[in-house]
């Protein structure tokens, strides 16, 4: 009886398959250029943290390199901070605290770029504004490739 109904059913014709290949497609295509934006994203702020621990002579600037972690060491050595903030990078992989570690790492890392940008003769408001992506991405070009 089974095999009767799967033998007599119709099959789906290719255009009523076109509309869902097309959304598939889309979604890979903005993957590939959300992808591809994050990488760019990636490889200037790491130019722009190894330009800004060369201008300041912090050693060695290839630790901009490190994802994630990178532009948080080269500000917490121009800050001078002690290193164990950054163990609460480890605390936004543990689901309790997750939430609260991510706060308090957000703190710390905005007053260690407020010193970065004192210590490049830059005004220390501009950690705040910092806070917002696409003005922090400006503010850290301009701090690292200006002549002041």
């Amino acid at each position: 009886m089974a095999l009767d109904l799967i033998s007599n059913s119709q099959s789906i014709p290719i255009s009523a398959l076109l509309p869902i290949t097309a959304l598939i497609g889309i979604g890979f295509l903005g993957f590939a250029v959300f992808l591809a934006l994050m990488i760019a994203v990636y490889i200037y702020t790491s130019l722009v943290y190894v330009k800004i621990a060369k201008k300041i002579n912090i050693k060695p600037t290839g630790i901009a390199w490190i994802p994630v972690v990178g532009p948080a060491l080269i500000s917490a050595k121009i800050a001078k901070a002690p290193w164990w903030p950054i163990l609460l990078l480890i605390g936004i992989f543990v689901p309790i605290l997750s939430m609260a570690a991510a706060v308090a790492f957000t703190v710390f890392f905005t007053i260690w770029s407020w010193k970065m940008f004192e210590k490049l003769r830059r005004p220390g408001w501009w950690a705040l504004l910092c806070l917002i992506s696409p003005v922090n991405l400006v503010l850290l070009g301009i701090a690292a490739w200006s002549k002041k």
